[in-house]
């Protein structure tokens, strides 16, 4: 099956909250065919590990007008939800769906649980009559739990951050880290838009590529466009909906032609080296290719206290490492309320900057407009203080 065109893939997630002209629009541009391939690619990426011990083959129908297009899938709990490529194979369960309805299913919002789309039989085609009344039972088990598997892969929800976490190989959830909890405080309003994604460190070790966290926020963000970037070629990973970029977080000309290219960005993380002077780099460079509303995330904190990662000996994290970045954007946040000096003008981060939220060894900064005024410029501190100690 041909990979699937960025354009299209785009131009389907918007399509799962579009009318349903639009929509007949776009698969009348496209070609159902086409249309039919990128959704089949997308329901492979978000299917589960099957879990029937007989391989069976489902026929997924797809119609758009007097047009259908099938296609049939293998589902084997041996291996992958795949394309079968086997010659006239037998065919158990039969899913048919119209193309709009199956749009609005991978890429509708969350909230909007569609039931009765599909229509669903079994249609043995067993090779005798014996063979079928001794297989049957466990045709028709394995044929449910198959079907079952291949249709919460057509759905827009999918399980809590820590489970798609541990289930994709990330290690934020159960390892050494415990922070999707957090992600999902912060990142709950973006889960039905069609949000950008960067996720700096594509992890991985030795032969391995790597790639759990951002195949987890590819089926977290079923609307969204994920991009990582490692120092490290793993471009192996691409596929549609998540792309593997290769550069150098602690090189601003590389961070910046990155940006420009597949920014802004409604979130970006910071997993990378870890070392502190790249934690500036990334974020100093970056955080202007943050969209207004969305979060820049920084991970593993604890390097601020390490000093082979550039961190501080003692116990106080100093101006340079991450937790100095933090403690400096804390400044920011409240910068109306600080002497300006010379009549500078506001910096990035004292414009942008609305929200600090800091957790164990992870960080979340808010960007929009730091517009809230402070102290009237005729009330100086003295004044300030002669008014609290009225009050009280």
């Amino acid at each position: 099956m041909p990979k699937t065109s960025t354009t299209l893939t785009e131009s389907l997630i918007l399509a799962g909250t579009a009318s349903d002209r639009e929509i007949a629009e776009l698969v009348d541009d496209a070609g159902l065919d086409a249309v039919v391939d990128a959704l089949v690619e997308e329901i492979l990426s978000r299917c589960e590990q099957p879990v029937n011990i007989k391989a069976v083959h489902i026929a997924l129908d797809v119609d758009h007008g007097d047009e259908r297009r099938r296609v049939v899938l293998r589902v084997h709990r041996d291996e992958p939800v795949r394309v079968a490529d086997e010659p006239a194979p037998v065919v158990w369960s039969r899913l048919g769906i119209t193309a709009t309805d199956l749009i609005r299913r991978l890429y509708g919002r969350t909230g909007h649980r569609r039931t009765g789309d599909f229509h669903n039989s079994f249609v043995p085609d067993a090779p005798s009559p014996q063979d079928m009344y001794f297989e049957l039972p466990e045709i028709f088990n394995s044929a449910t739990q198959a079907t079952g598997t291949v249709i919460a892969g057509c759905a827009a929800y999918s399980a809590d951050l820590g489970s798609l976490s541990v289930r994709s190989g990330s290690d934020k959830w159960a390892s050494f880290h415990w922070y999707t909890p957090h992600y999902e405080r912060h990142f709950a309003r973006f889960r039905d838009e069609p949000v950008r994604v960067l996720e700096i460190g594509i992890g991985g070790y030795d032969e391995q590529l790597g790639g759990g966290s951002l195949r987890m926020w590819k089926r977290y963000f079923h609307r969204g466009l994920i991009f990582g970037l490692d120092i490290f070629d793993k471009t192996e990973l691409t596929e549609s909906r998540l792309t593997a970029l290769v550069g150098d977080q602690n090189d601003p000309d590389c961070l910046v032609a990155l940006a420009e290219r597949h920014g802004p960005f409604d979130i970006v993380i910071d997993d990378g080296s870890h070392m502190n002077e790249h934690v500036h780099t990334s974020f100093a460079t970056l955080f202007p290719y943050v969209r207004d509303g969305g979060i820049y995330v920084i991970e593993d904190m604890q390097t601020s206290y390490l000093p082979s990662f550039g961190g501080s000996p003692d116990d106080s994290a100093g101006p340079g490492t991450s937790i100095g970045l933090v403690k400096g954007l804390l400044d920011d946040l409240h910068h109306r309320e600080r002497p300006r000096r010379n009549g500078a003008e506001p910096s990035v981060t004292q414009r942008s900057v609305t929200g600090v939220h800091v957790y164990h060894n992870i960080a979340f900064v808010e960007k929009g407009t730091n517009g809230e005024d402070g102290l009237p410029g005729w009330m100086d501190v003295a004044a300030w203080d002669a008014l609290g100690a009225t009050d009280a």
